[in-house]
């Protein structure tokens, strides 16, 4: 009599993601870009520095384009934390906000990531807006949720352009410490409710007396 447990029954399709494959890609290829740059790497080299088949990268990412954006992508989930940062005493919201995005953008790696061109800009872009911004709409919440959230990452992003991608002399002679003095009232407002509409005098009762 044969006790051995029936070998599982194999699923059709692609075989399920591996976690520690998908990390040794997206590390390989921090590397590269970090070194040639994301024009001189290619996504041969890159399945080799990890030793892994080319296919894997189109399986996991796509294409190189979409390789580079995770490696991105993960750095700035890495530095906002958007959990961490949301989730901490709502009265120094604003300060942990600017503290998250000047420390991602302090790191020198990430800074040498964010020169790299179209694809650099395309992806901060969409971290901003499909990341951060829904998140705070969620976190918010209310019928002010969306431009509330819309002005609080206007103001990071002006942040991040004036002292980062375009620098100004002064925003860029500022330190963090200082940075995070000088925006905190403008996040503050940015974040704060804003003023309910009092309804006109006798509006929405029928038959009210007139002003006499």
């Amino acid at each position: 009599m044969n006790n051995a447990a029936p070998a599982p029954a194999r699923t059709r399709g692609r075989p399920r993601g591996n976690p520690p494959t998908r990390g040794s890609i997206a590390s390989a290829a921090r590397a590269l870009f970090l070194e040639r740059g994301y024009r001189g790497t290619t996504v041969r080299a890159v399945a080799a520095a990890a030793g892994v088949d080319p296919a894997l990268i189109a399986y996991h990412f796509g294409s190189k384009k979409g390789l580079f954006a995770d490696v991105m992508q993960f750095q700035c989930a890495n530095a906002l934390a958007v959990e961490t940062v949301l989730g901490g005493d709502p009265a120094t919201l604003p300060e942990r906000l600017i503290d998250a995005v000047t420390s991602l953008w302090e790191d020198s790696d990430f800074r040498q990531l964010t020169a790299q061109g179209d694809e650099a800009a395309e992806v901060i872009r969409e971290y901003l807006e499909r990341e951060l911004l829904a998140r705070l709409v969620e976190f918010l919440g209310g019928r002010d949720a969306t431009a509330r959230a819309t002005a609080v990452v206007t103001v990071l992003g002006g942040l991040v352009y004036t002292r980062y991608l375009n620098p100004l002399p002064t925003p860029a002679a500022l330190t963090p410490s200082e940075a995070r003095r000088v925006l905190t009232p403008a996040l503050r407002a940015a974040l704060a409710r804003g003023p309910r509409t009092a309804a006109a005098p006798g509006a929405g009762r029928r038959g009210s007396p007139a002003a006499g």
